[in-house]
């Protein structure tokens, strides 16, 4: 019998009449945020022709409708029917509900807003000197608006681990990326990452890099929700395997949510805790927190065999393999100095991540194989 990876137990597809429903919603959402986004322009560039860019101009007001069109999306999602879809996310405490509708509120609103601040960047300077008048600038927010709307509805009501996985790595990439462009020193890259986050890069470099990281840590907490719900549920199902074909439970090599989840909860704390400290500010503690940050990654790569039995031996050779790509990314920066310290921040990223999305979408296939194993087995014992 067939089974889709992304559900199990206390997760269902919604129905037909759901995701109907749920379209309806969005494109009314969409509609009505338009309107009000253009209802906004006409009052805000009633006196003045703005510019695509800049101060005063039509990027910054359609990010910031954007972003509350976005929030009422995703929220609007989360209750209608994310958790009518995934009972489970009702089981947890009312803080843990709490900050997953916020995480989830807070990504869609600051992709939409950063969105919507890049694309009106790169056409201002592909249009140098351009401006527009009150009804076209009014009707670029109310779009971006009606957009980011229906967007984040779609987006918040379908949530799984890997489109939050992929969400968290936009949202990291955009921000760390307008934190690079709005840098008042052209050459940060020539010290590390971390001097994004301080005041000599400017204000907005500053404000943005560091808010980067501490919702992206609050989003990693969310993403680790849903992550070690497939952990578990992958240890339930190798329990009721054992006991169907009338074997003992095994103790020690076996899948270990709780190990999952303090380390992807402490990298989540590592990531805020970076976001709030500053290198500037206290070098000591910071350099701790990334010290720290790196040896929970180590365990999670060297650690997978133990308490992720029953992935495919190519999950853990690559697991190993990211740690050896780890050793010799540090290697290349010191003592080799190859290269400098920010492209081992790079290295590091994109390996950590990378085995991330591995991590998250095996866990699904493997829980997938399992639940229909089992099937099979209490069929053919009945």
């Amino acid at each position: 019998m067939g089974v889709n990876s992304e559900r199990g137990p206390g997760q269902r597809e919604p129905s037909a009449d759901m995701q109907l429903q749920s379209e309806s919603r969005a494109l009314w959402l969409g509609l009505t945020c338009t309107l009000l986004g253009i209802v906004v322009g006409l009052i805000a560039f009633s006196s003045y022709r703005p510019g695509l860019a800049g101060t005063g101009s039509v990027a910054i007001y359609a990010s910031v409708v954007a972003a509350l069109a976005a929030t009422a999306g995703s929220v609007l999602g989360y209750l209608t029917v994310l958790v009518r879809t995934q009972d489970w996310l009702l089981a947890l405490s009312r803080y843990r509900q709490f900050l997953n509708a916020f995480a989830l509120m807070i990504i869609h609103a600051a992709i939409s807003a950063m969105a919507a601040l890049i694309t009106f960047r790169i056409f201002q300077d592909a249009f140098r000197g351009l401006t527009v008048d009150r009804y076209a600038a009014s009707l670029m927010v109310g779009v971006c608006a009606g957009i980011a709307g229906y967007v984040a509805l779609v987006s918040a009501a379908r949530v799984t681990a890997q489109s939050l996985a992929a969400l968290l790595a936009i949202f990291m990439a955009t921000g760390v990326f307008i934190s690079m462009l709005a840098a008042e020193n052209p050459y940060w890259w020539h010290s590390m990452f971390s001097s994004l986050g301080t005041r000599d890069s400017g204000l907005t470099s500053f404000w943005t890099f560091n808010v980067t990281l501490v919702v992206s840590g609050l989003v990693l907490s969310t993403l680790t929700a849903f992550i070690v719900r497939n952990v578990a549920l992958l240890a339930v199902m190798n329990d009721r395997f054992a006991d169907v074909l009338g074997k003992p439970r095994a103790r020690f090599i076996r899948p270990r949510p709780g190990v999952v989840r303090a380390c992807l909860l402490g990298l989540g704390i590592c990531v805020v805790s970076i976001g709030l400290v500053p290198v500037n500010v206290a070098p000591t503690m910071h350099a701790f927190i990334v010290r720290f940050a790196a040896g929970i990654i180590v365990v999670l790569l060297l650690g997978a065999t133990l308490w992720l039995p029953g992935f495919p031996w190519v999950f853990h050779l690559l697991s190993f393999f990211c740690f050896l790509g780890l050793v010799g990314a540090a290697l290349l920066w010191q003592p080799l100095e190859y290269y400098n310290l920010t492209a081992f921040e790079l290295a590091v990223v994109g390996i950590v991540f990378g085995w991330l999305i591995v991590f998250i979408r095996t866990t699904a296939a493997a829980l997938a194989v399992k639940t229909e194993e089992l099937s099979d087995v209490l069929a053919a014992h009945q």
